[in-house]
């Protein structure tokens, strides 16, 4: 089978606060076609290094929607006719998707490339019928010029009132961020529900100018020095540094928390063969390694064929910093959400 030297991007449009776009990279459009839901972050490198690439392997028309992984979760909750086949979540959605029974239930079987994944990754996988295909974990970002932070603590100080943002509580880092206050507070939100760690997030409060849902809000907030640091994930770090280089990202001594992205298909996919393909590939070793550069994704790779050199596990959750994260209880994290998103609600976004 040839293949056209060139994908064809249509149009793009919004919906509900999301992008939706077609790639055809095929001689032969119309002989496969998948939709594809995924994170509005790099989304120039999505298409050229993943979609496009397996569009033109397996002569499928790929379909896709941009945008953060809570609200594409809610809007395949609420339309039950939903194009979406695959969908691409934060862990902490994932599970709450697998929850509500929102996804096929997968043959593993169907992935050759399953296998080069760890136990702890395999059992993420059956528990929810998610696949995870990246790790990532959050430190911080800040300008070397006007601070010096070497730890979590050092959000705190008075030096930073005012010259600070955070991740939302209903982004993928908010309740890391919650864990780390109360590390700051030095009492477990397991231990007392989070009570120690909002009392803490209330001290923080007048260093905190933004609390952000998307990290491409930063860039500008750096650049006009609205903002001397930011807490971000660090699939976020290249995209930052592109606009603003003299920034430096610092994962403290003391650790980090680790979220996986997973990848699902939903329940109502048409696709479902086009749907396995596409799993499997994002967990290749080939594209797994071609995404984990700076210049790509930046996603560290789950799939154990892949070996990164000291200059290309820069700034992931890979080697020692994944050695230093530490993991987060999002069952247990889910339960808590509605009480803490409105506890949250009251003292940083008022």
């Amino acid at each position: 089978m040839k293949f056209k030297k060139a994908c064809l991007l249509a149009a793009s449009f919004i919906i509900a606060g999301t992008t939706l776009a077609t790639s055809a990279c095929s001689s032969n459009a119309g002989s496969g076609k998948l939709t594809v839901s995924t994170f509005g972050l790099a989304t120039k490198q999505m298409r050229s290094d993943v979609l496009n690439p397996f569009a033109k392997r397996n002569n499928v028309k790929v379909s896709t929607q941009f945008g953060d992984s809570s609200t594409r979760l809610t809007q395949i909750e609420h339309n039950s006719n939903s194009p979406v086949d695959v969908i691409e979540l934060a862990q902490n959605n994932a599970i709450t998707g697998a929850k509500k029974k929102l996804f096929k239930k997968l043959d593993f079987s169907k992935l050759k490339n399953f296998k080069y994944l760890s136990a702890d990754q395999q059992k993420l996988a059956k528990d929810t019928n998610t696949v995870p295909y990246t790790v990532n974990s959050f430190g911080i970002i800040y300008n070397p010029k006007k601070a010096h932070i070497k730890s979590w603590d050092d959000l705190w100080s008075k030096k930073l009132k005012g010259k600070i943002a955070i991740p939302d509580i209903v982004t993928t880092f908010g309740p890391a961020m919650l864990y780390v206050a109360g590390d700051h507070a030095k009492v477990s939100v397991t231990k007392d529900n989070g009570k120690a760690a909002f009392k803490a997030l209330k001290q923080l409060k007048p260093n905190v100018v933004k609390t952000y849902s998307q990290s491409s809000d930063l860039s500008n907030m750096f650049k006009t020095g609205e903002i001397t640091a930011a807490v971000v994930g660090d699939f976020s770090i290249s995209m930052l540094q592109a606009t603003n280089p003299s920034l430096k990202y610092l994962v403290p001594a003391s650790g980090t928390y680790a979220n996986y992205d997973n990848i699902a298909i939903l329940k109502n996919s048409k696709n479902t063969q086009a749907a396995y393909r596409y799993i499997d590939f994002r967990i290749s070793e080939a594209n797994q390694k071609k995404v984990a550069s700076a210049k790509s994704l930046n996603n560290a790779p789950v799939n154990s064929q892949v070996k990164l050199t000291a200059a290309e596990a820069a700034n992931k959750t890979y080697g020692a910093i994944a050695q230093r994260a530490k993991t987060i209880d999002f069952y247990y994290v889910n339960k808590q959400m509605p009480s803490w998103i409105s506890q949250w609600n009251k003292i940083m976004n008022q």
